[in-house]
């Protein structure tokens, strides 16, 4: 996993709005980008409208997401 990774949820995910602090249902395939990467298998979500406002922050195991390409990898 990157920074600034476009990832996709495997999963619903129950959180908070990012200011409003009201309940949030996030879908799965919904899409974030990785902010922040941490040591314990996990990593920052940030989930932004089309406005580029955030809607949602939180923490997720790297299990519980995919990543999306959109250049293939050189080998």
């Amino acid at each position: 996993m990157d920074m600034h990774a476009v990832v996709t949820l495997l999963e619903d995910v129950q959180t908070t709005n990012f200011e409003s602090g009201e309940p949030l249902l996030l879908r799965r395939g919904e899409t974030g980008t990785v902010v922040m990467l941490y040591g314990d298998g996990t990593c920052e979500v940030e989930f932004a409208d089309r406005h580029g406002r955030t809607y949602a922050l939180l923490p997720l195991p790297l299990d519980r997401l995919l990543v999306l390409r959109d250049v293939p990898e050189r080998r």
